[in-house]
């Protein structure tokens, strides 16, 4: 019989390694704890080092980005924009990003050479190779530039795609950003300080070598998701191989391939079947009451694919029709609320459950937290859910 790792101890893990149940000391330990921070919305980074940090995490996660340089911005797992550590970024680019370099790749080169516009790009190979080639060398010459100046620098960036043609959402635009994304997912340049706040979506471009000052260090594809499927079990596991899966946006093949290349051991997830690594079997001491205000696309809930065992039945209020999740509040590992802020500022949030006393007053403590956190600070959701909505009104 397989081992049985119960629910109540798959929550205590996720208390405890996702530093939710008691603050880590650094911005790079809560990185490392969730393997790596979502950061498709900028202020996700922020919210999520913040709900995992005792003390200000604005500066803190800024001085990590941007001033040491140990954690790094860049295009990983299901095409998704994250923030993890230099190692895991190494990793991340050879087991996930170059397989989405190669199908973006070619997706763009036959948009160019079948809806470009005015008129189509010929060779648009060769087309896109040079153009990457001269707008890294005017990058290198700049030292940094934005999507703008980039552009002036190299013209050809200004180059159209007509997209969905004669459909009512028909488009129009230039290809910078998809040649930029290109450079990016490829590991080439990577991006530096926002323009403007931290809640800006608009960065300045740096080549990768100088921003971190070497190159990431080189994996071969197979190693790398076999350690990036190490470090995923060690945070988020035990747990079923389909949520590995999802959460690297990998084949079925690879998931197993490189789970093939860990010392694992089947489970019985409460009735499921699950893998854990062969070390890691022994119980996690329960932590005492904790509670957390999570913000969209918190790591923690985007971490699994089979979210039941902490979701319970609030999916409809708390994701959108995309898969996204909304802010959420937690209490002993499970999801038991959801929050917002106001246009004045205030942090309200709703129980969708019956908890006990000591859960409750956690849940406001945290709820005190959070407020103070943002102080005169308005942050609204990039993807936003029914609960959200409904409390931010």
């Amino acid at each position: 019989m397989p081992p049985k790792i119960s629910t109540a101890q798959r929550r205590a893990r996720l208390g405890v390694r996702h530093h939710l149940a008691a603050p880590a000391a650094t911005v790079e330990d809560a990185v490392a704890g969730v393997v790596a921070l979502h950061a498709t919305d900028p202020a996700t980074v922020h919210l999520s080092a913040a709900a995992r940090l005792d003390g200000p995490a604005i500066a803190e996660v800024e001085r990590a980005l941007y001033d040491d340089r140990t954690v790094l911005r860049l295009l990983g797992m299901r095409r998704t924009v994250f923030v993890t550590g230099l190692e895991t970024a190494a990793l991340v680019q050879a087991g996930c990003s170059a397989d989405i370099a190669a199908k973006q790749r070619k997706l763009l080169e036959q948009h160019l050479g079948q809806q470009g516009y005015p008129e189509n790009v010929p060779e648009p190979g060769k087309w896109l190779v040079d153009v990457e080639t001269a707008v890294e060398a005017a990058l290198r010459g700049l030292g940094s530039a934005t999507a703008q100046q980039l552009s002036e620098a190299e013209p050809r960036l200004r180059q159209r795609l007509q997209m969905s043609k004669g459909k009512p959402y028909e488009a129009i635009g230039n290809v910078t950003s998809r040649v930029l994304f290109q450079l990016a997912v490829d590991g080439r340049i990577v991006r530096g300080r926002p323009r403007g706040t931290w809640l800006s979506t608009q960065y300045v471009w740096h080549p990768l070598e100088d921003w971190v000052g070497a190159a990431l260090t080189v994996w071969e594809a197979e190693a790398a998701r076999v350690e990036l499927a190490r470090r995923w079990l060690r945070a988020y596991g035990p747990a079923p191989l389909t949520d590995l899966r999802w959460w690297a946006g990998w084949t079925l093949g690879q998931t197993r391939k490189a789970l093939a290349g860990l010392d694992t051991v089947e489970v019985d997830l409460d009735g499921a079947a699950g893998v854990a690594l062969a070390d890691d079997l022994e119980p996690v001491p329960e932590p005492p009451v904790w509670a957390a205000f999570l913000p969209c696309l918190d790591p923690t809930p985007m971490g699994w694919q089979e979210r039941g065992w902490f979701l319970g039945e609030h999916k409809a209020a708390l994701f959108d029709r995309f898969g996204n999740v909304g802010p959420t509040v937690w209490a002993n590992g499970r999801i038991v609320g959801g929050w917002a802020q106001r246009e004045s500022g205030e942090v309200v949030f709703r129980l969708l459950e019956d908890i006990g006393a000591e859960e409750k007053a956690a849940v406001e403590a945290a709820a005190d937290r959070c407020a103070k956190w943002f102080g005169v600070v308005r942050v609204i959701p990039r993807f936003r859910t029914p609960l959200e909505r409904e409390l931010a009104e």
